[in-house]
């Protein structure tokens, strides 16, 4: 069984005003800083530019569950999955992403990985309770 890490913030915004922003492909490049600025759609998929080349990825189509899961092909062919969901709580939401161990990762870059997300996290949450009106 692979380890996991369950990560998480709080958003003072309603979900589903959180979730229109969070759901569109362009919107990930602006708060998740292994897509920042190099997202450009490829077909059904989105094309990432990464230090160790072009990533391919697939975002989870668009639904009412709150579901922002995505996979991320990356060069070498490996694809990594990515749970990721709004939850909402009251006028409130919690923006969780699941964070699993890939194969033959050290438990310092494991841990290395997690503070990225919890940084990417804090990102959107900064983006989505500053702003008046999203786009």
């Amino acid at each position: 069984m692979s380890e996991r890490s369950t990560l998480s913030v709080f958003i003072e915004r309603p979900a589903a005003e959180a979730y229109e922003f969070l759901s569109v492909p362009e919107n990930f490049a602006k708060w998740a800083s292994g897509l920042a600025g190099s997202l450009r759609r490829d077909g059904d998929d989105w094309i990432a530019d990464t230090p160790q080349g072009p990533a391919r990825v697939r975002f989870s189509d668009r639904n009412s569950r709150g579901v922002l899961d995505h996979s991320v092909t990356l060069p070498d062919g490996a694809t990594v999955f990515v749970p990721l969901r709004i939850v909402p709580k009251g006028e409130a939401c919690e923006l969780i992403l699941t964070l699993n161990r890939q194969p033959g990762m050290s438990d310092e870059k494991f841990a290395a990985d997690a503070q990225w997300v919890m940084r990417d996290l804090n990102a959107a949450k900064s983006i989505l309770e500053r702003r008046t009106e999203l786009q």
